[in-house]
Formats: C-alpha cells, structure tokens, sequence
C-alpha cells in the first residue's frame, strides 16, 4: 500500500522519475520474496535507504510477452555461474547497482531451466548499452542489459535453480499494483491541468469550463480515475494481507488503471485543444507517459488472458 501511495504521488508530476522509484521496487521483490536471510542483510538495507537502485532483467530481443523464449543463459562453474547474454528494456540499467536477472540453467527443461540470480554493478563481464529514446518516461533510464562470461557467485543463486520463472511471476504479481498506481497519478495529474486550464481559457466569452461537454469529460475522467485508484488500493491490501492467490487481482489492476490513464490523458489533450497538442504545455507528457503503463510488466493483452484463465479455473472447482 505504501509503495502504491508513493509511485501515485510521484506519478501524478512526472511518471518517469516515479518508475526509477517503481523499478527500484521491480528489482528487489525477487530478494524480497525468495533470498535468504544472508542475501537479504546483504542487499536490502542499501535498497531501502535509498544508497542504491534496483533493476529487474527479463525482457530481451525476442522475448517480450513470450518470456518463455528466453536466450541468456548460466552455466555453473564451481563456485560461480557464467552468466551470458542480453538483456533489453531494462528500466534503471546503468543506474542501478543490483541486478536481479532471469537465466536459463538447464536448456533441455524450457522454462522449468530458468534460474533467478542476483548480479551486482562493477562484475566483471557486465555491461550496459545506449540509453534508448522513448516515447515518453523520459527521464527514467532504460538501457540494454549485456552480460559477456560475467562471473556471478553461486551464493547469488534465489532459491533454488529451476525457480527462475516461479520467482518472476510472483515478482509480477506484487509488483502490477505499482504499474497501477502509476497509472493512476498519471490520470490524475492530466486530469488535474485539464480541470485548471478548463477554468481559465475563455471561448464565446466564457471560461470553457461553463460548457456542458467540457464539463461531461471532466466527470468522467474524474470517475473513471477514483474508480482506477479504488481497484489498485483494494489490490495493494489485499497483496499486503499476504493473500496466497493475487494473479487475477493485480492484472485487473494493471489493465484497468492503465488503460483509464491513457483515456484520461487523451481527454485531457482535448480540453486543452491545440494547445495541448504542443509541448509548450506539459500535459501531452502524461499522454505519452501514460502509454507504457498499458505495455511493460506484461501487456494489458496478457493481463485479460490472465484474468479470464483465472475466470475459467475457478468456474470449474
């Protein structure tokens, strides 16, 4: 709960520098969720002082929405696992100090090979490509994630391997929330310079907020954005009640704020008129901002496959 009131707040001014905080959080619930005690006093006071940033490595080239066809492999050698391949997308990177990266250990079990290991900034072998220009969340870094017989210590292994794709789903299950939140002070943001321009551009004589149909958008961008935040909050105590079954849950929270957060700021645009198309003015930023919320962390398209398998499951007990 408390992460979601804070990635809401920062969203609602600038949803970029509220990811570098999100994603700090993407990064460290795999330690959260499955170090041990050893992993945890090594890395999570740092985290939670804010002494150093987190990052999480899933995404790559063609693995997006099919995570399963991962490439970056590690092998164990000794004490060490060789860790090789490349990351992308990967929000924090470079910025970062702690890496918590997805690998295949074991090629001939498919996804059941994948292991989750932890990776820390100055390893030798680890390396990070051109910061990529983005639509919007501009000022929150993403970059590739590349790793060239980077020597990770086996005592950087989460759980166990074979764990790896267990610890990313549960990682996703905690952490969609904070995509909605996200999403949620984007749309309130936008709705917040929508409502205050509205009251002081004059049209035929009167502020624009006099007119029925400008008046008719703002409630509905006014409704549609308390329903988002009242959806991620009832998920975020949910998750918080340490709930053992939260999948369905946190993807509706996901698909519904993102997708309020991008018709809101579309609407907010409009209100604005042309000037809203113009960078003069800051709320064509929420609109590009407001885009990703509804693609990383697994697409709004996977989140109603999730949902309805979920749906379907329970149907059947």
């Amino acid at each position: 709960m408390e992460l979601c009131l804070a990635t809401e707040e920062l969203s609602r001014a600038c949803g970029a520098i509220a990811l570098g905080f999100a994603g700090t959080a993407l990064g460290t619930y795999p330690i959260l969720l499955y170090g041990n005690d050893e992993q945890k006093k090594r890395f999570l006071p740092d985290i939670a002082k804010g002494k150093k940033l987190a990052a999480f490595c899933i995404t790559e080239a063609e693995a997006g929405s099919d995570a399963g066809s991962i490439k970056t492999h590690a092998k164990r050698e000794g004490d060490h696992y060789i860790l090789n391949g490349t990351k992308q997308w990967i929000t924090n990177a470079g910025e970062a100090d702690v890496y918590t990266v997805i690998a295949i250990t074991d090629k001939a079990k498919g996804a059941r090979g994948a292991s989750a290991l932890i990776v820390e900034k100055g390893t030798k072998g680890l390396e990070f490509g051109k910061k990529e220009k983005k639509l919007g969340i501009r000022a929150s870094a993403t970059r590739e994630v590349i790793f060239t017989d980077c020597k990770v210590p086996k005592e950087n292994l989460l759980s166990k391997e074979g764990m790896g794709f267990i610890v990313a789903m549960k990682t996703f299950d905690n952490s969609r929330p904070g995509v909605a939140a996200q999403a949620v002070g984007i749309a309130q943001g936008a709705l917040d310079l929508a409502l205050d321009y509205s009251k002081k551009r004059v049209q035929f004589g009167s502020p624009i907020s006099s007119f029925q149909a400008i008046q008719h958008m703002l409630a509905d961008m006014a409704t549609q954005t308390e329903a988002a935040r009242a959806l991620v909050y009832a998920t975020a105590r949910m998750v918080d009640s340490g709930a053992k079954t939260i999948s369905k849950e946190s993807a509706m929270a996901k698909v519904y704020a993102s997708d309020v957060a991008m018709k809101v700021a579309v609407d907010a645009v409009q209100v604005f008129g042309g000037y809203g198309y113009m960078r003069d003015y800051p709320v064509e930023k929420f609109m590009r901002d407001a885009k990703i919320t509804q693609i990383y962390e697994g697409t709004n398209q996977i989140q109603r496959n999730i949902i309805a398998a979920h749906l379907i499951k329970e149907s059947l007990r």
